[in-house]
Formats: C-alpha cells, structure tokens, sequence
C-alpha cells in the first residue's frame, strides 16, 4: 500500500505528504515522552521542596523552642533576682493598707471656688492644685491648697475666696496661717511649684493662674510679692496650669517651666453654645479653643528671670499653620530621659499631641514627642491627657511615663529601655491600662505607698460635667480614686487595682478629684495622700499601714546654690535591690509632692549605701547606720 496519498488543494494544484493517521500517531508518542519527562522533573522538584520544607521547620521550631526557653529563663532569673524564689508559698501577698480619711479632724477647712454660677465657663471644671512643703523649716510638711475666685464681686459680698496655707505640728494637725503668712491671695489660681529661687535657705512660692502668674518670696515665714520684680507676671490673656521649677543648665539657678492650656476668653466660650441634648448649657471641649504657647522663664540670678520661649524652641507651632500654637498643655514633669546629665521636659497634652523636650544644654531644647513614641496613644490618636510623672519603677534604667487620660481613654504608660528614647505603651500588658479607661484621670503619680521597695500608681478621678451621667450611663461626676499595686514579676500583671478590702472603705468614697499630691505628714514614714477638687473640699488620707515594712527617708541639702538638690538623682543599694530615684517634687496635676525622697525596704534588715548624683555632677556617698529613719545628705565641697 503506498504510503503517500494525492492532495489537491483549492487552486488544483496537487502536493504529496505525510499520511495523517501516521503524524498523528507520531505526535502522540512525542507528547507521551514528554509528559513522562515533565512529570519526573515535576516529582523529582516536589520531593526536594518537601525536604527543604522539613528543614525549615526543624530549624524554626528549634529556635522557637530555644527562644521560648530563654525567655522563661531570663524571666525565671528576673523573679528569682528580684523576689525570691518562684513556689508559690513565697509569692508575695496582696498587701492590706488602711486609709483613713482625717480631712476634718486634720483641721483643713478649705472650699475650693470655681466661681460656677450656671454661666458654664470651661476654668470651672479644672479645680486647684496642692502642696506639700515646709515653709517653716522646722521640718515637717505643711500643706498649700490653691483657690481660684468668683466671676464678679457682688457689693454685697463681704468675703473673698482665696489660697490657704496651714501649717503642721508635726502629728498632722494643721493650722491655718494664710492671713499671718501673707498667702491670702485673691486670684483665678491652677497651679503651684515651690522651691528655693533665691537661694537663700527658705522656700518661695509660684502661683500660676487664669489672667496673671504670681511670684511670692519667703522672708523668714512671711511671703512678699515679687511678680512685677520677677518677671514672671506672664500674660493677662494667658491660662497656665502645671509649673515647674528645674535647673536647665546646671548653674545652680533654677528655672522655670510654665504650662499654658488653652486660648480662652469668656466671650469666646459664652458664643460657642455648648449644650448637652436634654440638659441644656454644657462645659465645652478643647477641641473648641485654639492652643497656646507655654513658657521657659531663665533665672538671672538676681531675683529676676527672663522669658527665653521662642529661642529655647519650645514654643511648637501647627506645620500648617504659620505661628498657630500647638500645646494645649496641663502637665509638666522634668527629668532627664537620655542620661546625658540634663534634664529634659515631658508636657502632656489636652486632645493634641504630647511634647518631649530634649535638653540640649545650651539653653534650647529639641521636641522629639512623635519620634520617640509618647505624642500619642498606640493608634496614633491624640488623647486628653491631664496628670503626669515619670519614674523608674522596675527598679531598673527603664524610665516609665504614666499619663492620666479624659473618659473611655486609658491612661498612658509609656515605657523605656535605657536611654534609647523610644517608648512603647505598656499600659495594656502590665495590667495598668483597662481598668482606667471609664474614669477620668487628673492627678497622677508614682509612690511606694506599702513600702515594699517597688513604686505604684495612684490616680485622681472625676469628670467635667456635673450632669454627665444623664446622658452616659457609665459616667458618673464623682469618681472614686485608684491605687495600682505594683506586683513586680510575682503576678500575672505587674500592677494589680486595690480595692476596699486592701485598702478600707474610706479610701474609695467617690469625689471630683482633680489635684493629687503625696508625703509623710505624721513621721511614720509612710506616704499620705492629698487630694483636690473642683469646687468642694480637698481629702486628707493618713496611711495607717501596719505592714512592719522597714524604710528610709532622704533629705538633700545643698550647698550655697540650688539648696533643695532639685534634678539629683539618689540611688539606694542594698543585696535585695537597687532603687533609683529623681529629686523632683514637681508632678502630677497642678501640684507638687515633699522634697523628701521615701525609700521602701520591704523586710530586710541589712545595711544601705545612698548614692547621690548632683545636678553639678559630683557624685556623693552615705552611708546610714539605722533603717526607719530620715537622713540628711548635705553637699560635700568639690
């Protein structure tokens, strides 16, 4: 049979080919072999990712292993470093420390007036700040209460709403001496810093205020205005709230920082018609009112000061806004972050973004907020932060910044390794953080108040509106304090909330907390609390442990300058831990703490060394012989 076949295409034209059945069987064989070799290589591929697959995975559960390993190791030998051995029958209890509300029987009779009326003007919900402070030099703290006045004096109207000072006995019975003193000050009073401006041996007072700052000298006991003198009078337009005396360059001088708020008028806020739905006129939000600029005043060192703001680069403006200030700012605490020797300035701020002011020595400072992580909360919101303090709680270089924040925010804590001046917000995983978000924080602050040698938190709650809980069923006005309990590595959580079977009843009764400020009032050698509201009376809470926690309280005297030893750094070190803190009464909310500094101890009972860093940079060495007891470390002469 022939092989090839006549084709004639459609031009008639005949060709010759190959036989199509015998192609077809042709391609088919060439497929076939093809397939086959594809599928060898495909098999042949397949195995060698599959053994690469198992590699990978040994190696990654092997690290994983080893890193798990390692990381409960290094937290077994963290807790074993820090407290003691992991069996549960030596974890540390919850401890049970009673206060005891004394307000009354303290002798402090004090209303704070806001100067409320109905008309609903935003400075009315702020409150007054709080002092501890001893003005006498006799040695035991006396308390300084901040008032702010009435819109308009009535004809009628025969007294006038002022600050207070009472002086203590030393078993935390006060006295009210305002009139003798020279305090009885009629202003629109916030805040207050008190240190020794002039060095002369006795501790001077600066009232910051709505519609004019004031600067009162001690003589002797007696307080004589210096604000024309001073300087420091700032703007009548201005609203400054939080202060802080520090010393920015190490001179020996201090200066001061002073926290504006917000651009406020009466005009202003009355056109604006806050208003709650069913409620009728309501206290408006920041949000509403343009910021403003705070201010670096430099002490000259002849009683006056001068106003460097704008050069030391403080004074943040709005990148879209040519000239439109930033900061809405309440709180201020100095302390340096990098450990460079300077310290620097964390202000926190109302519905806009914190600022972190980086000291670069020569009079001027660098803002590095968003950059280093505490401008905003972890999504990057901006939050209403109040209260702030920052210390190092873990007992370690780890710097910690905690921050009160507005209702249904958390409050902050924003956490350091070392002087990375990077921050992370721990408020979530050390269990501080959810149970503040219903309250609204204003005073905050670190303190030892069970004497175990590790610092807590306390918070001072209550909200703006007086009516709030008509229209959010979860707020409330008054609000009751909080005390975390910092639990170290012994709990789940490292801050654990105390409730009224830790620390009594007494503690927890609901108020419009606003101020907040600590000290040892009776010399127990425990911590006290003061706390401030807005337009009703202060709380007195006397700390009556009964814990036999063994302690340690150091006062620093300097030389000829800078007599308080404000920005030292003390550093307690004994075989169970090693405690480091700053020489800083300025914090919290429009308030400052005794210029005492409290060491717990919990139960040991062996030697101490106290290490003293002074702002200069001489480094001094104490050596007490007797626990429970307060020492005075006196500047040594380089």
């Amino acid at each position: 049979m022939d092989n090839h076949n006549s084709h004639t295409d459609e031009s008639g034209t005949s060709t010759e080919g190959p036989n199509v059945m015998d192609e077809e069987l042709i391609i088919d064989e060439e497929n076939d072999e093809i397939i086959g070799v594809m599928l060898r290589r495909s098999l042949v591929f397949i195995l060698v990712l599959a053994v690469i697959g198992v590699l990978v995975y040994l190696f990654v559960v092997r690290e994983t292993e080893q890193e798990i390993k390692l990381n409960q190791t290094d937290r077994k030998e963290v807790q074993a470093r820090n407290f003691g051995e992991e069996d549960e029958a030596h974890i540390t209890p919850i401890p049970n420390v009673t206060f005891t509300d004394i307000t009354e029987l303290s002798g402090l009779q004090f209303n704070h007036e806001n100067g409320a009326s109905g008309q609903k003007l935003l400075p009315e919900t702020m409150g007054g700040g709080c002092a501890f402070l001893d003005y006498d030099n006799d040695g035991d703290q006396d308390i300084l209460l901040i008032n702010s006045k009435i819109w308009e004096q009535s004809e009628t109207q025969n007294s006038v709403a002022t600050s207070k000072l009472y002086e203590n006995d030393g078993r935390g019975i006060y006295t009210d001496v305002s009139e003798q003193t020279g305090l009885n000050v009629e202003m629109y009073g916030m805040g207050c810093a008190v240190a020794d401006y002039d060095n002369d041996g006795d501790v001077d007072l600066f009232i910051s205020a709505l519609g004019g700052n004031r600067l009162l000298r001690n003589d002797n006991g007696v307080f004589t205005d210096q604000t024309q003198i001073s300087g420091l009078s700032g703007d009548v337009n201005n609203w400054s709230t939080s202060c802080a005396w520090f010393d920015m360059e190490n001179d020996g001088d201090l200066d001061l920082f002073v926290c504006n708020y917000i651009t406020w008028s009466k005009e202003i806020d009355i056109s604006q018609g806050f208003s709650l739905v069913g409620v009728g006129r309501a206290y408006g939000p920041p949000t509403s009112f343009g910021g403003s600029f705070s201010q670096l005043y430099e002490n000259n060192g002849d009683g006056t000061f001068a106003d460097i703001s704008e050069q030391a680069g403080i004074q943040i403006t709005n990148k879209d806004q040519e000239g439109v200030a930033v900061g809405k700012s309440l709180g201020v605490v100095p302390v340096d972050v990098n450990l460079d020797g300077f310290l620097d300035l964390v202000v926190s701020n109302d519905t806009v973004r914190n600022f972190l002011f980086i000291n670069q020595g020569d009079q001027s400072f660098e803002e590095t907020g968003i950059l280093a992580g505490i401008a905003f909360d972890p999504n990057g919101n901006a939050r209403g932060a109040m209260g702030i303090d920052a210390a190092n709680f873990r007992n370690d270089e780890c710097l910690g910044i905690g921050i009160g924040n507005f209702a249904n925010e958390m409050s902050a804590l924003y956490v350091c390794e070392g002087a990375t001046l990077s921050f992370v917000d721990e408020a979530i995983s050390t269990g501080f953080g959810p149970q503040t978000r219903s309250d609204l924080t204003f005073g905050m602050f670190f303190f030892d108040f069970d004497l175990d040698g590790r610092l807590d938190i306390f918070g001072a709650n209550g909200h703006l509106e007086e009516e709030i809980n008509k229209v959010q069923e979860s707020q409330f006005y008054e609000q009751a304090p909080q005390l975390f309990w910092n639990a170290g590595f012994d709990y789940e959580t490292e801050f654990i909330r105390m409730n009224e079977n830790n620390l009594g009843e007494e503690f927890f009764v609901p108020l419009v907390g606003r101020g907040a400020t600590y000290a040892d009032i009776d010399g127990d050698g425990d911590l006290d609390l003061l706390i401030t509201t807005s337009g009703r009376s202060p709380r007195l809470l006397r700390n009556d442990q009964e814990l036999d926690n063994n302690w340690l309280r150091v006062v620093l005297r300097g030389t000829t300058d800078n007599r308080q030893g404000i920005g030292a750094v003390v550093t307690l070190t004994n075989d169970s831990a090693v405690q480091r803190r700053v020489m800083m009464p300025s914090k919290s909310y429009l308030s400052q703490t005794e210029t005492v500094l409290t060491f717990g101890l919990a139960k040991t009972t062996e030697s101490v060394a106290v290490e003293v860093l002074w702002p200069n940079g001489n480094l001094q060495v104490a050596n007490p012989t007797q626990l429970n007891q307060q020492i005075i470390v006196e500047q040594s002469k380089p």
